[in-house]
């Protein structure tokens, strides 16, 4: 069975909102996790550096080819568009999308693309529009789909664009979605058939 995975994408305000959101995740959580943060070509690991200071979770900077792990948190390069590829990512040079690269777009419509029903989106903070056509194509592959509450971004223009357009299951304010995560999680991974009990 192909790995679980919550796709996240977010630009201005991200280290905040990402820092909350890995915050609130328990050292069990049973998914792969996946970030595009917008920021500059020439960034370094600092991002995956201080996340990893807010999570017990193995934060790591993707590589193409890198195996999908549940349990850890996968952030994309600085300048790669970063896909899902079945059980595996792969990094792309391609022009950027929506004026970014890596894109949120493009790792969302991979991520449906490739996994369908077993991906959830996550929509944070952000000062411009990517995202919101990637969350459609998550809903229409079954996915689930979480925005944050623009009220509580620093950069409303991102959360607002995907709630204008994609079909979301859920807005919350940023506090609220780890835990709302875990359980969603929790819910559709045990979704299958349940073994009986002698």
């Amino acid at each position: 069975m192909s790995p679980y995975v919550v796709v996240v994408g977010t630009s201005y305000g991200g280290l905040q909102a990402l820092s909350m959101l890995l915050g609130g995740l328990p050292a069990d959580f049973g998914a792969a996790m996946v970030v595009v943060q917008h920021r500059s070509r020439d960034s370094d690991e600092t991002l995956s550096r201080l996340l990893q200071d807010r999570t017990s979770l193995p934060v790591v900077e993707v590589d193409d080819k890198d195996a999908i792990e549940p349990g850890h948190i996968f952030i994309a390069p600085p300048d790669y568009h970063l896909l899902i590829e079945g059980k595996t990512f792969a990094l792309s040079t391609e022009a950027p999308v929506a004026f970014s690269r890596p894109s949120i777009d493009v790792l969302f419509e991979s991520a449906a693309e490739a996994l369908g029903d077993r991906v959830v989106g996550v929509l944070l903070t952000g000062a411009n529009a990517d995202g919101a056509v990637g969350l459609v194509r998550i809903k229409q592959r079954g996915g689930y789909v979480i925005v944050q509450d623009p009220e509580t971004a620093v950069g409303r223009a991102m959360p607002a664009a995907g709630i204008a357009i994609a079909p979301v299951d859920i807005v919350l304010p940023l506090e609220r979605i780890a835990g709302h995560l875990v359980d969603v999680v929790g819910r559709r991974a045990g979704a299958g058939p349940r073994p009986s009990r002698s």
